[in-house]
């Protein structure tokens, strides 16, 4: 098994953060202060969306990595 180098799982950290800030900034804005917003339920529709785009940017920055570190050995 292949050590990685813990640089380039870093580089991935600020997409999970922002992640994680939009799960809970989403059940933020679900209180029941802000039902009677359509722009507040549009962006909660669109909330998964964002998250699926991050999730394969990660997988892409993840897979390129991977493939420079195999050019490199």
């Amino acid at each position: 098994m292949k050590n990685h180098s813990s640089k380039k799982e870093l580089m991935l950290l600020p997409i999970l953060l922002v992640v994680i800030l939009m799960c809970v900034v989403g059940h933020f804005f679900m209180q029941a202060d802000y039902q009677d917003s359509n722009m507040i339920e549009y962006m909660l529709a669109a909330l998964p969306f964002a998250m699926f785009a991050l999730v394969i940017l990660a997988f892409k920055i993840a897979a390129n990595s991977e493939q420079k570190e195999r050019e490199q050995d």
